[in-house]
């Protein structure tokens, strides 16, 4: 058994590096570029008027059609699935890999990133269609389907297949593992509970969250919506309210960090004493972690923006613009200023995680701060398991009907108890690897529709909201 398993680890582990390597940079950033000319930039061009018309309008409140959700919550939806523990853990592994300079290479993945989602989302609420329960699907499994034809049927199976085996590992169980490790941390840090006990307290808190993973995706899209709509936006201004004053305190390391970002990406050994002297590497790890911080390329984050109740898919298109920029912009830059800012020793070729980040907190407000933290990693990954949810249950709508929804559900939910109480390991490699498989059929998909993506943008800014709207998608 034990040889089995170091085969599947050692095999799995080379598709990965390939996966998440170089090829996979070179199509990501590939993609983003070729978006970039086609459509102008639309990122960059139209980000005042995308602000303008996505957080501008958070607090407009309208009623939504039956099996749609708001903008808002469409858009807090795919946050809750991408602003997960990656922005907390991922920025300090590459930190920690790659030298400061990676904060500006994922800088770089998150600015052509904007406008492969703003592509992904404009393409799902274009190609959408009505399932018999009357809600709103769509995703890159439709987009293919019914913008590129029979033909490339089989990379709509491909993508949902992969997305059904990725959503319980990195959906749910390894999310679920890192709420226990923060409880616990919280719990030993203040003699609130004994180490023996650990089993006991994991089994618990794995059975609460599957209750209430189960009873939230259970509800249904509109369920989901009204509890990211309000779970998101509080995870998200707790932490950059609590991240933005830690800089104010830091404000005098503030203009030595960004040198050593600036310096680090063309020249890391300067900053980190030779132990990271490789451009590439910096490079490397700046970009995968950014595109695994706000799933660009991935596809995944246009499944909940599907659901929206839009007249244009520019519309929802310009909350996947806004969505990358928080996402990493915003929160993944505040992470690395937490770390970089604090003093905090970061030791440079040897692999860091949350760990890092709470150094980094806990050096500049005490100890007392662990509690914030475990909250803090507490509402990431709930939130991250309920978009990864949506994702999941999908993938299986579109593979099997309807029907199976319910029953992927119950089985997704009671997974947490199998990541609250087990030792993961490979589990979350794998789960990492066919992530990493979604981005082909996705991409493939992205750049042979692109020419739809222009023609829509191009009609809504000369035209507004017209033909192009809801209307477009279809009903089983």
């Amino acid at each position: 058994m034990e040889k089995l398993l170091k085969i599947i680890a050692d095999v799995n582990s080379s598709v990965n590096n390939f996966i998440w390597g170089v090829p996979s940079m070179i199509c990501i950033v590939g993609v983003g570029l070729w978006l970039l000319i086609r459509n102008r930039g639309v990122q960059f061009t139209k980000f005042g008027y995308a602000f303008k018309h996505t957080f501008g309008k958070i607090f407009n409140k309208k009623e939504t059609s039956d099996g749609a959700i708001s903008p808002f919550q469409a858009v807090c939806t795919a946050l809750a699935g991408t602003v997960g523990t990656g922005n907390i853990a991922g920025v300090a592994g590459a930190i920690a890999i790659g030298g400061p300079g990676a904060v500006f290479w994922m800088w770089i993945s998150a600015l052509l990133g904007m406008g492969t989602k703003f592509a992904e989302v404009v393409l799902a609420v274009f190609y959408r269609e009505k399932d018999s329960n009357g809600d709103w699907v769509g995703g890159p499994m439709y987009y293919i389907k019914n913008g590129l034809g029979k033909n490339a049927y089989f990379l709509a199976i491909a993508y949902s297949v992969l997305g059904i085996l990725t959503v319980f590992g990195t959906g749910n169980a390894t999310q679920v593992n890192t709420i226990t490790t923060a409880i616990d941390s919280a719990l030993f840090n203040y003699n609130l509970a004994d180490r023996s006990n650990t089993f006991t307290i994991n089994l618990v808190i794995g059975i609460i969250i599957a209750i209430l993973v189960a009873l939230i995706l259970i509800g249904g899209i509109k369920r989901i919506g009204s509890v990211t709509e309000k779970l998101v936006p509080f995870m998200a201004a707790m932490y950059i309210i609590m991240a933005v004053v830690l800089v104010f305190i830091n404000i005098k390391s503030v203009p030595g960090v960004f040198a050593s970002i600036f310096e680090g990406a063309f020249n890391p050994k300067s900053v980190t004493g030779g132990v990271v002297g490789s451009l590439f590497l910096s490079m490397r790890k700046g970009v995968s972690r950014g595109i695994f911080s706000n799933e660009a390329g991935l596809g995944t984050g246009s499944i909940a923006h599907a659901c929206s109740d839009v007249k244009h898919p520019v519309q929802q298109g310009l909350w996947g613009i806004f969505e990358v920029f928080i996402d990493t912009i915003v929160i993944c830059t505040l992470t690395a200023l937490v770390i970089l800012c604090s003093g905090t020793e970061v030791a440079y070729g040897q692999a860091a995680g949350a760990d890092l980040t709470i150094n980094g907190f806990v050096a500049t407000y005490g100890n007392w701060i662990s509690i914030f933290t475990a909250v803090a990693l507490c509402c990431f990954a709930f939130s991250t398991i309920l978009g990864w949810g949506l994702y999941g249950s999908r993938c299986v709508g579109f593979l099997f009907g309807s029907k199976l929804i319910k029953p992927f559900m119950v089985v997704y939910a009671f997974v947490a108890i199998i990541g609250a109480t087990m030792d993961l390991g490979l589990l979350w490699d794998i789960a990492d690897t066919f992530n990493g498989l979604m981005i082909i059929p996705n991409l493939i998909a992205v750049f042979m529709l692109s020419g739809t993506v222009v023609k829509l943008t191009r009609e809504y800014f000369q035209d507004g909201p017209g033909k192009f709207g809801v209307e477009t998608g279809k009903e089983n």
